[in-house]
């Protein structure tokens, strides 16, 4: 039996909208074994239109044709194959394991189809059904404001606010059949009736007959008296007039190959016990982020939370940009000048719960009527016992229309690149993954416990989101890994780009936590690093915001703790916990990164070792902000060691933009040496070398590669500049030998067709690449090229001079004037054909220069003369 029989999500409030609003009314209140056996063949004729572009091109339905007659009722119209019948599904020929669960594939993507055959036939189509932020909440229309909100409960209903003294009674608003509450406002003298940047609220009366204040669902600004204590947020009617608008300046930047994500979260962004403000990121920390040549940022917190402490993940108010570091405009302002330094911005966006917070949430709409009046479930089912939250109905018509309108109102209004998608393990399961341990058995992912509705929902969300923004980065928070999260829904799949690798952070603290270095199993740390589905990408993270807070440390801090208060300095010798700690801070970000995915991840103040945790203000703590910022004097102090961590970092993101290893396909892990501590992996062409031995250096170590030829060191993390010792040479040409029989790799080195030796000091990592010797040729052939030119002038140099010496020499008894004349004619051609010959070598300067800035046998010196 498949998961979550449920009803498709039908039109409701759509109708008071829709032009054929009033015909098939009787789809509401269709059995969902009616509506599976009505809608079967349709649906599976229209699997080709909607999920498998290949065989057609995705068109509108019209209104009144065969294929939506279908949705509604059994006209038999349509005439059916075995081929109509057995559909394609690309991801059962990616992974044929999941052939047993090919029913189970079926029946998600008929749902999918049919949901949004019916946003066509009701909506104009998906993209149009997600713009309801321009039908409800506060929107201009004609000479007026037009205010709607979804709240089949309430018996009356009005609008009050600063603009009426708070008086509702002459501001009643009506209520149509589909429980859409309305009303227009005229504005006055010209002006509108409700100023920008002044409070409302949606007053109701429900079904006891208590009156309640809530603020309106799509409010798009919310704000708190920051001087009054718990007291309760206001929305905000927010439409600033054209001279206080931000206008973006910036284009997007392209999509990375592999992105190198900077996490992090406004308010505590400042070095200040206070909350930062997205103006003050901008402009400060922003730089800081592209000095270490991250590529992406995703910002935490941007929706809006009446309660800090929840990180952001308690919403109150979708559509609102957190108020406590100031308005939509400067958010705008951020997320532009990001996109003016070549960065990303993704938002980590919560549509898998919603705070339970009555006053000033969501959640105050629920007055205990059904599940198909409420955004969320009745019952269990909607409450999250663990999170203390509200749950969604994906089911609902309203609930696809809120959430898929609140998608497409971040990505257009704020400029947003993509979204990570927090929370997806509760969303796919009815479980929400409490006390279930997955252990990849397949059975746990396709069953009863099975969430279809949530699976339709994020699969309308990525359709929704690749049709506004083809180049969105979209990334699952999924601990359980389903297959097919991160598949396309063309191929079935539910459609994200990533999967958050979060058992590598597990794994990490498992081993800080409960291992001694002697411990350490190589086999086992590679194979959680690489274990993930083929064909499935992950982003790759040694720790995140999660690992951070209180009650748990930063990496750093695990390694060094104490000493980290007294031990960072380089005027005093390091500590063996301060040496040992930098040393595996570095190397255990980078192979994370080398090894663990086809994208990386780093919480804000992690990249230099950050130590301590973070722990809002609350009571518990006396309301301090202590634990809520970020030293950045602490990476800023040339004299303490922090530096070391910060530029290793910025190292690291570097060699994958020269090297580009996180979006190769080609990885391999060649050595997991057990007893020597060693790990030997390829990423694309170049080689790592991982020593985690705590003592032992090994000279003369031999690796296996792929390619024969000459390798050169590309990084060290026991260099200088990074806090080591400097004991690996960085000129030192290292060449391959062939292992075995070419094609035969029991033959090889393990496994290896070639291999070469290196020095490998004890908690080290070491890069090599393998130097292109095409690019020496061709410089050679340029050089030959200068000396050959060079001789031609120098030869026709000599024989101008001779000419001038025998001209001079028979012509004595010439006039002097006679002498000069020709004499000047000879220096003159000859100084032309000097500045020929050095224009033509200085030409073929500048080649020889272009070409060696791409070559690493090339250094630049001080004064900028090319080395060779």
């Amino acid at each position: 039996m498949l998961g979550s029989l449920s009803l498709l999500a039908t039109p409701s409030a759509f109708r008071s909208f829709s032009p054929s609003s009033n015909k098939n009314r009787s789809l509401c209140s269709t059995t969902n074994h009616q509506l599976a056996a009505e809608c079967h063949r349709g649906s599976q004729i229209l699997l080709r239109r909607h999920v498998f572009p290949s065989n057609s091109v995705h068109r509108r339905v019209s209104y009144g044709s065969p294929i939506s007659a279908v949705m509604v009722q059994d006209t038999s119209t349509m005439t059916t194959s075995e081929e109509d019948t057995e559909q394609y599904i690309g991801i059962l020929d990616v992974d044929t394991a999941l052939g047993p669960f090919k029913d189970h594939f079926q029946y998600r993507i008929k749902k999918y189809v049919d949901q949004k055959t019916l946003f066509e036939k009701h909506e104009g189509g998906l993209e149009e059904f997600a713009k309801g932020y321009l039908k409800f909440g506060f929107n201009k229309e004609d000479d007026g404001i037009v205010y709607r909100e979804w709240a089949p409960a309430a018996q009356e209903a009005q609008v009050v606010g600063d603009f009426n003294g708070w008086n509702g009674s002459n501001h009643k608003m009506e209520k149509n059949q589909f429980g859409v509450w309305s009303i227009k406002i005229p504005d006055a003298e010209g002006k509108p009736a409700i100023p920008h940047n002044s409070r409302v609220k949606f007053r109701f009366k429900h079904g006891d007959g208590a009156w309640v204040d809530r603020i309106p669902a799509w409010i798009k600004y919310a704000t708190v008296d920051p001087n009054a204590f718990g007291a309760p947020y206001d929305g905000v009617h927010w439409d600033p007039p054209p001279s206080e608008r931000y206008e973006f300046k910036y284009p997007r930047p392209p999509k990375p190959k592999a992105p190198k994500i900077y996490e992090v979260h406004v308010g505590m962004s400042s070095s200040e016990p206070r909350i930062n403000s997205y103006r003050e990121f901008a402009d400060e920390v922003l730089p800081r982020i592209k000095a270490n040549n991250y590529n992406t940022v995703q910002l935490m917190a941007v929706m809006e939370h009446s309660y800090y402490a929840s990180f952001g993940y308690h919403v109150t108010n979708f559509f609102s940009a957190s108020s406590r570091s100031g308005t939509p405009e400067d958010l705008k302002y951020l997320i532009d000048k990001a996109h003016s330094m070549g960065l990303r911005v993704l938002m980590d966006v919560v549509h898998s719960h919603a705070s339970n917070n009555v006053t000033d949430g969501l959640n105050g709409f629920d007055v205990g009527q059904s599940s198909q009046e409420s955004y969320f479930h009745t019952g269990e089912r909607g409450y999250h016992k663990l999170w203390d939250s509200r749950l969604f109905n994906y089911g609902n018509w309203e609930v696809l229309r809120f959430l898929l309108s609140n998608l497409r109102w971040w990505l257009e209004e704020f400029k947003f690149d993509g979204f990570r998608f927090d929370g997806v393990t509760s969303m796919l399961y009815h479980h929400h993954g409490i006390n279930m341990a997955f252990t990849g058995n397949y059975k746990e992912y396709f069953s009863e416990a099975t969430d279809v509705d949530a699976v339709v929902y994020l699969m309308l969300a990525n359709s929704l989101i690749r049709s506004i923004l083809p180049d969105a980065t979209v990334i699952a928070e999924d601990v359980s890994g389903m297959p097919g999260l991160g598949r396309p829904v063309s191929e079935g799949g539910i459609g994200f780009d990533f999967r958050l690798a979060m058992a590598i952070p597990d794994k990490w603290i498992d081993y800080l936590k409960n291992k001694n270095d002697e411990e350490w199993s190589m086999k086992d740390l590679s194979w959680n690093l690489t274990n993930r589905r083929y064909t499935e990408k992950c982003i790759s993270y040694a720790e995140s915001h999660d690992q951070s807070i209180v009650g748990d440390k930063t990496i750093a801090f695990f390694l060094m703790d104490k000493e980290m208060y007294s031990g960072m300095s380089c005027l005093t010798d390091a500590s063996p916990a301060i040496e040992r700690g930098i040393a595996l801070q570095k190397m255990i970000h980078f192979i994370t990164m080398a090894l663990g995915g086809e994208g990386y991840l780093n919480f804000m103040g992690n990249e230099f070792g950050h130590p301590e945790w973070i722990d809002f203000p609350r009571e518990g703590n006396g309301w301090s902000y202590e634990k809520c910022r970020r030293q950045w004097n602490l990476v800023d102090t040339d004299h303490l060691r922090y530096k070391f961590m910060n530029e290793f970092d910025r190292a690291m993101n570097a060699l994958d933009d020269k090297f580009p290893f996180l979006s190769t396909t080609k990885q391999i892990v060649s050595c997991t040496d057990e007893e020597n501590k060693v790990i030997v992996f390829e990423r694309g062409d170049i080689v790592f070398v991982f020593n985690f031995h705590p003592e032992n250096t090994y000279d003369g170590y031999k690796v296996g590669c792929d390619l024969p030829g000459k390798y050169r060191l590309a990084l060290d993390s026991d260099a200088w500049e990074f806090g080591g010792h400097g004991r690996v040479a960085h000129d030192v040409d290292h060449f391959t030998s062939p292992e075995g029989i070419p094609g035969v790799p029991e033959t090889n080195f393990n496994n290896r067709p070639n291999s070469f030796k290196v020095l490998s000091p004890a908690r080290t990592c070491v890069v090599y690449y393998k130097v292109d010797e095409s690019l020496k040729e061709t410089n050679d052939a340029i050089l030959s090229g200068v000396d050959e030119t060079l001789k031609v002038d120098a030869s026709k140099q000599e024989n101008a001079e001779e000419s001038t010496i025998l001209v001079a020499h028979g012509a004595e008894e010439n006039s002097g004037e006679t002498n000069d004349r020709h004499s000047a004619s000879v220096d003159e051609k000859f100084q032309a054909k000097q500045e020929s010959s050095e224009e033509r070598v200085s030409v073929v300067d500048r080649m020889i220069a272009a070409s060696k800035l791409d070559d690493p046998e090339v250094e630049q010196t001080e004064d900028g003369m090319l080395d060779e």
